[in-house]
Formats: structure tokens, sequence, C-alpha cells
């Protein structure tokens, strides 16, 4: 697995502490920090995008048979779209933010500052590789940091494309990409940086965390967790199955973060979900979806295994009510949904990350939120389909996850004007638009106050009436300062 190809230097934690070396001198050099370069490398990401979208969808069909559409929309284009946004936007971004003072420090004023961390690392996912690696690496560059991005070895055609446009494209002494897989990142992890973003699944977040705890790191963890879709009834089902459709297969076949997980909905709406389900199936990927070019395959038959077990579990398998066909020559499985699947099968006790959707079936819609609760831990989305504000609100107020969706699935993620990011254990921190820009900074407190009017109040010897006047301007009310002026 960390074996090196021949001829090709080892990249060890000697290599990895040069390298860090290298990109602070260029922080502190001040090069990271202009609006020009900043504008310089955005302006770039978005040449390298443009004149290289067939390589592009060529490398994300050699690592997970994605159809073109969705690598040109979901990873290209919205990729597009954060670099236009932080090119927009991006002065006034870094405009100091004038803060309100009190008594307490009158007479002064008072600004934020949002300056560059210094060094960050980027460790990103094979899912989707060159969104969740230059994403975050647009708000990085922002921010006006100095970068080393590690993209996952598990998309190896993505990974060497990465690598080799990042050097093409970007300002090399200041934006950096380490290939490899354990030993590569593990050699990173040695190091001390200013921040970490990791993509990916909470058993290695807690090793990036543990490794950033030595440096007294921050880190934002994008993770993932079970996402629930509760579906009402009397409501267009045809429209909700479209919905949830688009955000589980369609979405890189269910290989997503944000991908429905499984659904809640009542005994008496069940049925009628499933055929809506075969029906609309049927029309997207036809009747062999095996044979569908609009279906990823499973990234690996490491994944693919992992799938085939949770599906083959005896208390789950006969709950198979539509798909469950695999082809392991070409590593893919079709679309299947199981029907009143055991609360503790191993399908309902970790995150699928695959083409398997469970229904799980209550009595009374507003039961659902039990069964959320009772899967654990909060996870990164969660949806709802329905007409019914009551219920919405109680949604709203109760399900605690990353984001929540009404009457659709995965589209918050391409609203940059909403925070993107987990709680709990399915991650911590968030990012796109301003929100990525603000992941990068340190908001620096400024207060400017002049030398004129010193007052003595704050100085030895200390008396009763500078003590009751200082309380006074403490507790900002007018009243009590007045009083203690007058030593009342």
């Amino acid at each position: 697995m960390g074996s090196q190809p021949e001829g090709k230097a080892v990249f060890d934690s000697e290599s990895a502490k040069e390298m860090v070396k290298e990109l602070r001198a260029s922080f502190v050099a001040g090069k990271t920090k202009s609006y020009e370069w900043r504008v310089s490398q955005l302006i770039a990401m978005l040449k390298m995008l443009e004149e290289n979208e067939q390589p592009i969808v060529s490398a994300l069909r050699d690592d997970l048979s994605k159809p073109e559409l969705e690598s040109s929309i979901y990873e290209i284009g919205m990729l597009r779209n954060s670099c236009r946004l932080a090119l927009k936007e991006m002065k006034h971004w870094m405009k100091p933010e004038k803060a309100k003072t009190s008594l307490t420090t009158f007479p002064s004023s008072a600004e934020i500052l949002s300056e560059p961390l210094g060094v960050v690392l980027v460790i990103s996912a094979w899912n989707y590789p060159f969104l969740l690696s230059l994403d975050p690496i647009v708000g990085a560059i922002a921010a006006g940091n100095a970068i080393v991005l590690k993209p996952s070895e598990i998309a190896p055609a993505s990974s060497s494309l990465l690598a080799k446009l990042v050097a093409d494209y970007m300002d090399d002494s200041c934006i950096k990409v380490v290939e490899g897989a354990v030993p590569e990142t593990s050699a990173l992890l040695e190091q001390k940086w200013d921040k970490i973003f990791y993509t990916g699944n909470g058993r290695i977040a807690r090793i990036v965390m543990a490794a950033a705890a030595k440096h007294l790191t921050p880190v934002v963890l994008e993770l993932g967790g079970k996402s629930p879709v509760i579906v009402d009834s009397d409501i267009d089902l045809k429209v909700a199955t479209r919905r949830i459709i688009a955000g589980k297969w369609a979405c890189n076949n269910g290989q997503a973060c944000i991908s429905p997980d499984y659904i809640i909905t009542t005994k008496d709406n069940s049925m009628k979900l499933v055929d809506s389900f075969k029906c609309e199936l049927e029309q997207f990927y036809g009747k062999n979806p095996l044979d569908s070019k609009d279906l990823s395959c499973i990234v690996n038959s490491n994944h693919f295994d992992r799938l085939l077990k949770l599906l083959d579990e005896d208390k789950v398998s006969s709950k198979i009510v539509h798909g469950g066909e695999r082809d392991e020559t070409n590593l893919k499985i079709a679309p299947t949904i199981l029907l009143d699947v055991p609360k503790n099968s191993l399908i309902m006790k970790e995150e699928i990350f695959g083409p398997l959707l469970p229904i799980i079936v209550v009595d009374k819609v507003e039961e659902s939120f039990d069964v959320i609760k009772s899967c654990g831990g909060k996870p990164l989305a969660a949806y709802l389909f329905t007409n019914n504000k009551k219920l919405t609100g109680k949604f709203v107020a109760e399900v605690s996850a990353g984001g929540l969706v009404v009457n659709d699935t995965a589209v918050h993620l391409a609203e940059h004007n909403l925070p993107f990011g987990g709680v709990g254990d399915s991650g911590m921190g968030s990012y796109h638009g301003k929100f990525s820009f603000d992941a990068f900074s340190h908001k620096k407190a400024v207060l400017y106050r002049g030398l004129g009017g010193d007052a003595s109040l704050r100085y030895p010897p200390y008396t009763r009436g500078k003590l009751r006047l200082l309380q006074a301007l403490l507790s900002g009310s007018i009243l009590r300062i007045i009083r203690a002026l007058l030593g009342w």
C-alpha cells in the first residue's frame, strides 16, 4: 500500500518537514497575503478547470465510472462557482469589520481583522476527488494561506491528475500536492500545521485529531453519518421519490457523505413509496441498471465486499423489495430498496455509503424522531418530505444534524450562503462561500485608544469610590455610573 514506484523519491517525515519549512518561508515573506496573489491563484484554478474538463471527466470515469453529467456539474461546475464567488466577494471578506465598543474602554474604537492562519493541510476524500480537494483550497487561498493537499490514493487517476494540474497551474512555492497512502499521510501528520482540514470517515478523523492535538493544531472534520429521510403521507410521491433518487443514486451511486442513508415512513405509506421507487428507478436506469452508463461503480473491491456483507446478512437479505443485483467484475450494485429492516441489523449500525436504501416503518410519522435518535449520533444531513407545517417545525426544532432540507435532498450543498459541515460524530467546523474564508482565517481583535484623557480610576491606590465607579462602568448602566460619581 505504501510502496513507492521505481524511480520515485521516498516521501518521509524529513521530506514533509522540508516542504513545510519551504512553505512557511513563503508565507512569512508575505507572498500569499496580498490580494493580488490570491486573485491570481483563483484565476489560475479557473483556467485549470476550463482547460482540463475532459481529462478530469476521464479520470473520474477511470476511478468511479462517474457519468459525465455528474462530473461536469457536481465537481467541475461547483468548483467554478466557488472560484467565481471568491473572486467577486474576496475584497469585501478581507476588509476589517467595525466593532462596537463599550463604556469600559471609552473613548475607543475597534475592528476585527481576518488574517491568514499560515500553512494548512487539506486531506481529501475519494468519492468527489476534485470537489473535495479543491473547494477547501479555494477558501484557503482566499484567506491567504500556503497549502499542502493530500488527495486520496483510493482514486488514483484523480490523484495523479490533481498533482500534475496543480503543479502546472498554481504557485508551486505556496501550494503543493503530496500523493501517496498511509506512510505519506503519517509523515504529513507529524508536522506542525496552522490548520488541518480533513474529509473522510470517523476512524481516520480520530487519528488526524490525535496528531493535531500534539501541536495544538485546530481542525475542520467533514465526516458523514446515517442521514435519514422522513417521508410523510399525503404528498406528491413521484416528486419525493425522484428527489430522493437524485440525492442517492444520482450522487455517485450513494457514495456521498450527504446521501440519504435510510427512509422512515408509515406502514400505510410504505408500499406506495416502494412502488413509486420501482417506477422511477426503471425510468432513470432501465430494466437492467447494471448496464446503465448513468450509474457509478463502487470504488474498489473492499467497499464492494463491505456493501455485500450488509446486504447479505441473514435478517436483511429477505427484506429486498427491489434491486439487489450485483456485478463483481465491474464493481456495480444495482439501486436496492429494502423494506422493514431490523433496527439491530448491520445495515442500520453504520453509514451505508453505497446504493442500498433501507426503509424503516412506523405507525405514526411523529415516531420518526425517536428512530433518528435511536440510530445514535448526529448525521451530516437530514431530510423531510411533508406538507405539514407543524411536522416541519418539529423536525427543525428536534433533529440535530449538520444541515436540514425540507422536500428535497442534497441541494443545500450548492447553496454558498449556508455553512456546510457536521456536528458531533458527523464532524466539526464548516465551509462553503464566506464560511470557507472564515475556516482558514483568524479573527484578530484590534482596539484603538488615544493617550489623552488618562483617568486615575484603574490605578492604585484603590479606594471604595474607585471600586463603585468601576463596577458601575462594567455594568454599563448610566444610572449606576451617575450614582457612583455622586457618591450615592
